[in-house]
């Protein structure tokens, strides 16, 4: 009898693309494998807490679904839905606060179903990464309460409000960690780093101004991810095949799970090539 493996696993940042680590985690369990540690920036901490928390893949996958167009709609189809009520506590300007968009309603919808709201309720430990706006330090968040946390390293300046965490002001997680494999522990027999940021189509067309900023954002976290890369590897490092996803596209989580065979059936040759090898 084989001894259970001891997975640790890095999901990272990419806002709706990061609906794909869904895809990871399905992966791991069709081969048998769970993670015994996870650690997560942005909406990896979010999807990372989720599952921590107990929520199944099956779960997760039905919510996104829930929120999502249908194959063949477009987005003038969703206002027809009930849930485009949900959509809209979500996506509803601030115009007297910090931030454009508002992402407490979302977070708190997604964890209705999840019990716990403490770190020490998770049945796997996570480490969440956040960034402290007055020092421009990683803050890793393992200890008090859950929800903040995720807020914290989802923050994105500009788009959401940062959160104030024990007297620190605390920003989207990716501007110091996008893909925190460097957090994993040392005694894993298997390390798995998953990078949602995606490629962009190259295009001579001049991007609108919030393109401009959400690519520019995501070619920084790209140079820092490279320069982690050159001093540290972990065992897998995957880039599932991400369809072209704004940051808030979240609607378009039926696109992400349209390609879901080929990104789990990539990882899983990756992850059984590692343990082959590692067994010899």
């Amino acid at each position: 009898m084989t001894m259970k493996k001891k997975v640790g696993l890095a999901l990272g940042g990419g806002g709706a693309k990061g609906i794909s680590h869904v895809l990871i985690l399905e992966a791991l369990e069709e081969l048998d494998l769970q993670p015994c540690f996870i650690a997560g920036t942005s909406i990896g901490a979010l999807i990372g807490a989720m599952y921590c928390a107990g929520m199944s893949t099956a779960e997760m996958r039905a919510i996104f679904l829930e929120f999502s167009l249908k194959e063949n709609e477009s987005l003038k189809h969703i206002v027809t839905r009930k849930h485009i009520f949900k959509w809209l506590d979500f996506i509803g300007p601030q115009f007297r606060g910090r931030g454009l968009l508002r992402v407490e309603n979302l977070l708190t919808y997604l964890f209705e179903s999840v019990h716990a709201t403490r770190f020490s309720q998770l049945n796997i430990p996570l480490k969440v990464v956040a960034s402290d706006f007055w020092s421009r330090q990683q803050v890793v968040l393992d200890k008090g309460t859950l929800i903040p946390a995720i807020r914290a390293s989802m923050s994105l300046p500009g788009l959401f409000e940062p959160v104030k965490i024990r007297n620190r002001v605390l920003i989207d997680g990716g501007a110091v960690n996008p893909v925190p494999f460097d957090l994993l522990p040392r005694d894993c027999d298997l390390t798995i780093a998953v990078d949602v940021i995606g490629e962009r189509t190259v295009s001579e067309k001049l991007p609108s101004l919030s393109e401009a900023v959400f690519n520019t954002y995501q070619v920084m976290q790209k140079s820092i991810i490279r320069e982690k890369l050159v001093t540290m590897m972990p065992d897998i490092y995957f880039e599932p095949n991400v369809v072209e996803l704004r940051v808030l596209e979240f609607y378009k989580a039926h696109e992400v799970f349209k390609h879901g065979d080929t990104t789990k059936r990539k990882l899983k040759r990756l992850i059984k090539q590692h343990l082959k090898s590692a067994d010899k």
